[in-house]
């Protein structure tokens, strides 16, 4: 009995969010953009090709980098520079992952650690894991009205080239899939769009909800973020986002030897090539502070 009250509730949160509330336009539009993409991702085993598998492996790692990379360590936190022109490289990677223009995810990314697991939240899981995974994004209501609009990325909108993808991030993607389509046909694009493209929003989205739910803390962060091993893995490092939480300005989010992170490979790659550069870790004493006391 017990069991099944768990999965009745799973099952029934969505509908709680989804229900009893205004939809606007934005919302529809984001429903639909979301529903048509997990849609198409179901004709997946009728379009499959080794050749259309490997176009969406290689897509998912080069958009999946886009957001780790460039959306989150490099624009949202600053925690290393790259040449300008290679900044808006990776960020235009991150475009193509169709998860907002870097201007609005870097905004509501800072929001979110400004008020981390509270009210203000936009994706806490205090309201329900559904809700934390992605009931916010078919809220844009709450979501833009907790802050009032776009107010702490003016770094990025003096800047022409984000506030051109911020006014026509979805184009791009649609582009791609033009593209897709006349080189590979239905296989191109049913997984170098619809596969790729489910896979790599809920693997980000698990960041926000299964990253702030389960695993452990080794960091007295004061909020519900832990460390997950397999949540690692699959978001490029990720997953050690208690250790992110800690320490958000670091360019590392493994930071331990066993702690596997992609992203900070690819940064140290760059660095060690002369690119990347004011590469931001903790330092001993910070890591001090921060560490959980055993007493």
């Amino acid at each position: 009995m017990g069991l099944l009250k768990v999965w009745v509730t799973i099952l029934m949160t969505p509908c709680a969010n989804f229900l009893g509330r205004k939809w606007n336009l934005l919302d529809l539009v984001t429903a639909g953009m979301f529903l048509s993409v997990h849609c198409l991702a179901l004709f997946a085993p009728f379009y499959f090709t080794w050749t259309a598998f490997l176009v969406a492996f290689w897509l998912a790692f080069l958009t999946g980098f886009g957001i780790t990379l460039s959306y989150h360590r490099n624009l949202a936190h600053r925690s290393f520079r790259v040449p300008k022109l290679l900044e808006y490289l990776f960020a235009y990677c991150g475009v193509l992952a169709l998860e907002g223009s870097p201007i609005e995810w870097v905004s509501t990314h800072r929001y979110h650690h400004q008020f981390t697991d509270t009210e203000k939240d936009a994706h806490s899981p205090l309201k329900g894991f559904w809700y934390s995974h992605m009931g916010w994004i078919l809220d844009s209501s709450s979501r833009f009205g907790r802050y009032g609009g776009l107010k702490n990325v003016e770094d990025m909108k003096k800047q022409p080239f984000y506030v051109f993808l911020h006014h026509t991030f979805m184009l791009h993607s649609f582009v791609l899939a033009g593209i897709l389509y006349a080189v590979g046909g239905l296989p191109f694009l049913v997984w170098g769009v619809g596969v790729r493209m489910v896979v790599v929003f809920h693997i980000t989205l698990f960041v926000n909800s299964a990253g702030h739910t389960w695993g452990y803390q080794t960091w007295n962060t004061g909020d519900l973020s832990r460390n997950l091993w397999w949540l690692g893995l699959l978001a490029l490092g990720e997953g050690w986002h208690n250790n992110h939480h800690a320490f958000e300005y670091s360019a590392r989010q493994g930071l331990e030897w066993w702690q596997i992170d992609l992203t900070w490979y690819i940064i140290k790659f760059l660095e060690a090539l002369g690119l990347a550069t004011d590469v931001k870790v903790p330092s001993e004493a910070h890591r001090k502070r921060m560490a959980l006391k055993t007493e």
